[in-house]
Order: C-alpha cells, then structure tokens, then sequence
C-alpha cells in the first residue's frame, strides 16, 4: 500500500497548497491513501467544515484533528456525521467523533487510521498508548487480516513521547507519524520491527513564520508577557510537507519511508515512484 500523510495544515496558504499537491502526488507516486492532519486549517485554529468538504473532494481519504480540534464549534455536528474526520481517540467518553476509521480502497482493501494524542505538555487527557492498545486489539494486519495497514497520528509535543510511541509498537503498525510541532523532523525511518516512524511531519503552511503564524506578533510575545496583537497565519507561499510510506500487503509492514517537501522555502524532497 502506497500512503501520503501531510502534516497541520495551516492557515489559508497550507489549505490551498494541499489542495493542488493532493491530486498531483496520488498521480506522481500512485498513491493508495491519503491522510491529512487539518486541525490549523481555519487561520490557523481548527477546521471548519467546507474545508474538511474541500480536502475530501481534492483526494484526502482521511482527516485528522488534534488539541485545536474544537476551536470551530461547527465542526462537532459535522464530526458526528463524517467519520472520515477523526479527532484523538483518548478524549474522555463522550466526546463527539471516534478515534480511528477504516477506509476502504477501490481494491477491496483496508487500512485502520487512527489518532491520539499525547500528555506532555498537553492537555491531561486518556492514556494515549492503552487507548493504541484497546483499538488494534481487534485487528489483525497483513494478507488475510481484518486490515492490510494501520496508520497513527500522534499529535504530541515532546519527541520522547512520541519516539516511545514509535518504539512501543514497532511491528504491530505500519506507521507512527507525530503531528504538533509543525516542524519537520529529519529521522524518517523504518524501525527494527518494520513500522515506519517520523518524529514529527512538519506542516504545509509558511515557513517564513514561527510555526506557521505571522512572525512579528508571535516573536513579541517571547519579548513581552503581556497580552498582545492576536495571532494570524503567514500568508505566503507554503511548503507541502509530509512523509510516502510503501507497505508490505502480506504483512503490513513498511518497505520504506521517505520525506515529500515540496513548494516555499524548504529544501525540496520528492520519493522516486
């Protein structure tokens, strides 16, 4: 299985930018799943939905939320009736939307895509890695499995947290991917056990920004703790940020696992097809 995760997109330029690249990369690299982390979409806090509509509509299979999952209250009746939109799995019961989501491909076969969310740094919230354990509990993956992958969003802060994550269930995933810090991470790799792991994909946004926000209000506030201009996305060309994962049918397993940076300032990545 040939899979595309893009990092947070923010803002109206990381939104834009994903529209064009998502049909141009399933063709260039015969994509078989696309997966988008969208909780910045909506300048830069939360995803309204028209454009979760418009990912859909330009090639993303699943979309992911995070910690600013909420901060667009329209978002919680849309959750309740797209499951393709997922927000972390360990938010307490009762919170709107589910956790994970099978997609089903053209050819019949499946992938659980699933998010959590981590407790460093962050809200308190569920143990993210029993709530990993309980949602793969039923599952079996590879050739003859309930599903040929299984992909994990891990919205998280610290790199240890996340690189703990990747480790504990290393061969029971195809893929560990940290979201968050909107910073690409230079340790893509396929772990000992064969599951694919980047400390965090970066974001398609700006990066002529800090994280993505319009660079002078968000400097201020580490010179001044007081309340300042409130905080809106850079709006110039964005880089296309995220990370190509090729698995194994028969076992799930990824082959490989390689950078795609593409557009602004970063340097530029592409996988060979």
């Amino acid at each position: 299985m040939r899979i595309l995760f893009l990092g947070d997109l923010v803002g109206r330029s990381g939104r834009d930018a994903a529209g064009v690249a998502i049909p141009l990369l399933r063709e260039r690299l015969a994509l078989d799943l696309v997966v988008v982390n969208g909780e910045n979409a909506s300048h830069g806090f939360g995803l309204a939905p028209d454009m979760a509509r418009a990912l859909f509509t330009a090639g993303a299979d699943v979309i992911t939320l995070g910690n600013h999952a909420w901060d667009r209250k329209e978002i919680i009746p849309y959750i309740e009736g797209e499951p393709r939109l997922i927000r972390p799995m360990n938010y307490p019961p009762g919170t709107p939307g589910k956790g994970g989501f099978v997609a089903v491909l053209p050819d019949g076969r499946k992938a659980l895509v699933m998010q959590a969310m981590g407790r460093l740094f962050m809200d308190a919230l569920d143990d993210p890695f029993r709530g990993v354990q309980a949602m793969i509990a039923p599952h079996r993956m590879g050739a003859g499995g309930t599903v040929q992958a299984i992909i994990l969003d891990f919205h998280a802060e610290a790199s240890s947290e996340k690189l703990a994550m990747g480790h504990s269930f290393d061969g029971k995933l195809s893929l560990v991917v940290g979201t968050h810090t909107h910073t690409p991470s230079a340790d893509h790799q396929v772990l000992p056990g064969g599951t694919a792991y980047q400390t965090d994909a970066g974001m398609c946004g700006d990066y002529d920004s800090v994280i993505g926000m319009q660079k002078g209000a968000a400097a201020l506030r580490f010179w001044k703790k007081v309340p300042g201009e409130k905080l809106a996305p850079a709006e110039g060309e964005a880089t296309v940020c995220g990370l190509f994962v090729e698995t194994d049918d028969a076992t799930g397993l990824a082959l490989r696992a390689e950078p795609v940076r593409m557009g602004g300032r970063l340097s530029q990545a592409m996988p060979v097809a």
